[in-house]
């Protein structure tokens, strides 16, 4: 009878302040640097994976039990493939199971690999969580090496040289090359996603990171929907001639973002077209009507964030993922705060008075996450309703996860 085994070690995270923690590699080999952040969600491993809102990030799954039912092609969120959606890693507690799930087609590991994702298991994640709610996120390097050896050196340089997300645009590196068209809507049990056959409205959405569930929301709403860069121009936007202009979500530091975004957006504004901005989309509106952002402690990052609709004084569980926020002390006169989050009390929404202008923290698409926000699609769309003469449909919560 042999006695218990250490598993050998094939993978590194090592923290800016020389934290050194080991484990087992998965997913890609090789190391790269990013911001170690935490996120709470009990589900939803691959949109997580896959939202482009995670570019520059590595991410510590405070669940214990991820991949246990495995990865398929549909539970996705990156739109464009190129960027696959520049997370830098994920950090586990546990190793990936065998799934047991009737819509897994493959490993969660095989799936890291061709996403070119490193993975390492075998963490206490319930103290780099911890670590971080004390201290904030850390810069970080994650490293596998099937064989155990690690070119310390290489990896400790490439930490150093990584400059953190402060001052960083990354909706460049995530967003669209092209002009494309989006009709798909939402899942079903019995027919998987369907296709919107007959558009009532157009919205332009501009794309800092887009997720294919909020293009579906609006599908759903009666939108086709037609996706343009980042640095799309305000004549860009407007040839198209919408019906109302969509700000979507993104990664890196809006401050960076907005020294081409902030003076488009303005310009938008001024044209009386409905606009909706969701996370980065919403940072970004909240510059470009004078107020300011900042860079946030711990973040929020998870699908169990309480938030207060403060027009209606409903609570509402949302989906967040950001870590900055809108300062609502900046906030200029002209300005309403509309949503406020009930952990911290910081900015989660706001309206321009007497404009068709409005904007979330959160993501009220989910994926994953439960739906109790998808009214704001409905809020969205009602403002295209009422310019266009047409009546208003009721603002109704969906309860339940995705």
């Amino acid at each position: 009878m042999t006695g218990w085994q250490q598993s050998p070690t094939t993978a590194l995270l090592i923290l800016a302040d020389g934290t050194r923690l080991e484990g087992q590699g998965l997913g890609a080999i090789g190391h790269a640097a990013g911001e170690v952040c935490f996120n709470t969600a009990m589900t939803g491993y691959q949109e997580i994976l896959t939202d482009p809102s995670y570019a520059g990030q590595i991410i510590t799954f405070t669940f214990p039990h991820i991949g246990n039912v495995g990865a398929n092609d549909e539970d996705i969120e990156t739109v464009n493939m190129a960027s696959l959606s520049g997370v830098r890693g994920c950090v586990l507690r546990a190793d990936i199971t065998n799934p047991s799930n009737w819509r897994a087609v493959e490993k969660l590991d095989a799936w890291l690999k061709k996403r070119n994702i490193i993975g390492i298991a075998g963490i206490d994640t319930r103290a780099l969580t911890a670590r971080i709610r004390e201290n904030g996120m850390p810069n970080g390097v994650i490293a596998h090496s099937p064989d155990g050896y690690f070119d310390e050196p290489s990896i400790l340089a490439e930490l150093k040289a990584f400059p953190g997300l402060e001052g960083l645009d990354l909706a460049k590196e995530v967003t669209t090359a092209q002009t494309y068209h989006w009709d798909q809507t939402g899942w079903t049990r019995e027919n998987g996603y369907g296709t919107l056959e007959n558009p009532e409205f157009h919205i332009v959405a501009i794309d800092y990171g887009a997720k294919r569930n909020i293009l579906r929301c609006l599908a759903d709403q009666g939108a086709r929907v037609t996706v343009v860069p980042a640095t799309a121009t305000p004549a860009d936007v407007m040839a198209h001639k919408p019906d109302g202009i969509f700000l979507s979500n993104g990664p890196g530091d809006p401050a960076a973002t907005g020294k081409y975004a902030v003076p488009t957006i303005r310009k938008l504004m001024d044209t009386g077209k409905p606009m909706f901005g969701i996370c980065l989309g919403h940072q970004l509106l909240g510059l470009a009507v004078g107020g300011k952002t900042s860079k946030m402690h711990q973040g929020h990052h998870g699908a169990n964030h309480p938030v207060k609709d403060l027009t209606t004084g409903k609570v509402e569980i949302t989906s967040m993922n950001h870590g900055f926020a809108v300062d609502a002390d900046s906030l200029p006169a002209g300005v309403t705060q509309t949503h406020v989050s009930l952990f911290d009390g910081s900015n989660a929404g706001l309206s321009v008075d007497g404009k068709p202008i409005f904007s979330v923290q959160y993501h009220p698409e989910a994926s994953p996450g439960p739906r109790d926000s998808h009214y704001l699609f409905t809020r969205f769309l009602n403002q295209v309703r009422v310019q266009k003469g047409l009546p208003a449909k009721p603002e109704t919560v969906k309860l339940g996860e995705e």
